[in-house]
Parts: C-alpha cells; structure tokens; sequence
C-alpha cells in the first residue's frame, strides 16, 4: 500500500476498497453576503412589495427572502400602530390595596416570634402547632 495516498478511514470498516482523498471545492460565491438594510431601503422596499402583484419573484429579483420582506412589513404595521396610541404620563403599575390588619376570630391564638405571626385555630392539632413554633425558634443556619 503506498502511503503517499491519503485516504478515508470511513472505508476501513465497510469491507469496501480504500480510495484515494478526494480534492474538496469551497463554494464561497455565498460567503459574506449579509447585507445592512437602511431604514429608508426598508420603507422603500416595502412600499414597492404592495404594489406588486408576485411577491416572490419581486423578492428574487432583488435577492431578498420573502420572510424578510413579510418581517419588514410586519414591523411597519406595529410601528405605525404604536405611533397611534396616546402617550401615557402615568406610571403603569396598577396599585395594591390591602387591609391594614387582619380581623382576628375570637377561635384562634395568635403567636409572634422573630418577626412572624402565626394564627392557630382551635381546630389545629397540637403537634403541628408545636412543629411550626419550633421551626420559627430555631436560627436560620441550623
């Protein structure tokens, strides 16, 4: 075997004949080719787009994708609908409202440690009041 030939180690495994490396060609016409559209390009683009019957072969000749041009269109219709609306001078959060304190029922118990208040009812079983209360006693590290 010459070893000067390279070839694929694809074929050792097939049972099938070694052949020599194939010289591989670099299609590099398409390379590069993005282009920057102008905002005046675009408007202009799409105006033309609307008064064309074929959209596909306007978009073919002028090499742009179709789904650009529907994007581009797109983007016009939110911006002209934005520019509709009326400008807001107050902030747009809504407000909350909230009772200053809770009404207490006269059937529970009202315990405060570190910070946190537990309400337990007289429904509440005694092992799982006494669970909560330990675990709000104990540091936050443990």
């Amino acid at each position: 075997m010459d070893e000067a030939i390279v070839t694929t180690a694809l074929d050792t495994d097939t049972g099938v004949a070694l052949k020599p490396f194939r010289r591989i060609e670099v299609l590099s016409g398409m390379a590069g080719r993005r282009r920057v559209w102008s905002v005046e390009q675009k408007l202009a683009l799409v105006a033309e787009m609307e008064r064309c019957e074929n959209i596909a072969a306007f978009a073919r000749d002028r090499e742009i994708s179709t789904a650009l041009l529907y994007t581009w269109r797109r983007e016009l219709r939110y911006a002209v609908e934005a520019a509709k609306l009326p400008p807001r001078n107050e902030p747009m959060f809504v407000p909350v409202v909230g009772e200053a304190t809770p009404p207490i029922s006269s059937d529970s118990v009202e315990v405060e440690i570190g910070g946190a208040i537990v309400r337990i009812g007289q429904a509440a079983r005694i092992d799982m009041a006494v669970a909560i209360i330990q675990t709000l006693q104990t540091p936050a590290g443990r």
